[in-house]
């Protein structure tokens, strides 16, 4: 890729609608200039520990991502190189053997409920969206999810969510509000704001086109009349 890719991070709590907008952005934008990078796939792998112990692990805290691994992928793809994503399995919480090549493409969609966490993944973004939606919400998607895509039973769900996602929200979602340029609700109601998002990545998108322009040999600027 001749142009830099523009790097959006959509962060916001479990069920807040991030996935949703994020592929009205895809479509919006088009598959074609698009690709995601879900922080879902880069939670750490831990083969020593056995399965009852890692169902006991809390997803929800910085420390369960390996956020050196997301940092160096969202960077490589800034370069214009492509990358091998992991794939993580959340019925055995362990990483797959496969991994998915990802190739660069104009836009970097990045989502995550910690993405915002980690400065130097921070650094990488060009614009940093805040998806907000009610809790009760957030949790009965949360329970619906969890249910009919990872095989859980709903005091198991009910159980995780107090436990450590409700405080872990608390304690690190919801404060990452302060690095946000823009917050989208995601109760569905959010065209107009879907529009502000969609131009805002354009004029980034074109601001990089133009700093290509000016650094290039050949390109002239206009002189100011004196």
């Amino acid at each position: 890729m001749k142009k830099r890719p523009v790097i959006v991070g959509i962060c916001g709590g479990t069920g807040s609608g991030k996935t949703t907008i994020t592929r009205r952005l895809v479509e919006a934008i088009s598959e074609a200039n698009a690709v995601v990078i879900e922080q879902d796939n880069y939670y750490k792998d831990h083969p020593e520990l056995s399965p009852e112990e890692r169902d006991a692990l809390n997803f929800d805290h910085p420390d369960a991502v390996d956020f050196r691994l997301l940092a160096d992928h969202v960077g490589e793809l800034r370069e214009g190189r492509a990358v091998a994503r992991p794939t993580y399995d959340f019925t055995s919480h362990r990483r797959r053997n496969e991994t998915t090549e990802i190739a660069p493409q104009p836009v970097v969609l990045l989502e995550g409920i910690l993405i915002f966490q980690h400065k130097r993944l921070r650094d990488l973004m060009d614009l940093k969206l805040f998806v907000d939606a009610d809790a009760d919400l957030r949790f009965i998607r949360r329970l619906e999810r969890d249910m009919k895509e990872r095989g859980r039973t709903p005091e198991s769900v009910i159980a995780q969510y107090a436990a450590t996602v409700r405080p872990m929200h608390r304690e690190f979602v919801e404060p990452s509000r302060r690095f946000v340029d823009l917050v989208i609700s995601g109760d569905g109601e959010n065209e107009a704001e879907i529009r502000v998002v969609i131009r805002r990545i354009e004029a980034l998108m074109k601001g990089e086109r133009q700093k290509r322009q000016r650094k290039s040999p050949g390109h002239v600027g206009m002189r100011r009349k004196k």
